[in-house]
């Protein structure tokens, strides 16, 4: 492990700076300030489906019930994309083991 790794920041602590950009201060201001990355402050943003290339403008986020469902059909997806590749994964094995079994022997 690196020694450069740190802890994440809590949550708290990030809810707070995506409330200061809200606000209209910038990410570049804010990390100076609070000794963080300006990149942290702008991924936290993305994560949290605020605008970030618009500047001095107060972004509309979105609901806490649109956030709920969009984590629950994310969830939703990774849950299918994992069921089809079993299937292909499992379609692929039954077709391969046909055609073992189904090819005539030589006698």
């Amino acid at each position: 492990m690196s020694g450069r790794s740190k802890p994440p920041y809590p949550a708290a602590f990030r809810q707070q700076m995506i409330e200061l950009v809200k606000a209209g201060r910038s990410p570049e201001e804010l990390a100076k300030e609070f000794g963080c990355s300006a990149q942290s402050i702008h991924n936290w943003l993305a994560l949290s489906a605020i605008p970030t290339d618009v500047p001095h403008t107060k972004p509309a986020g979105i609901t806490s019930a649109e956030r709920e469902e969009l984590i629950r059909l994310r969830r939703e997806v990774r849950r299918l994309q994992m069921e089809r590749d079993i299937l292909a994964k499992a379609t692929a094995w039954f077709a391969n083991k046909d055609e073992k079994t189904s090819t005539p022997s030589s006698s």
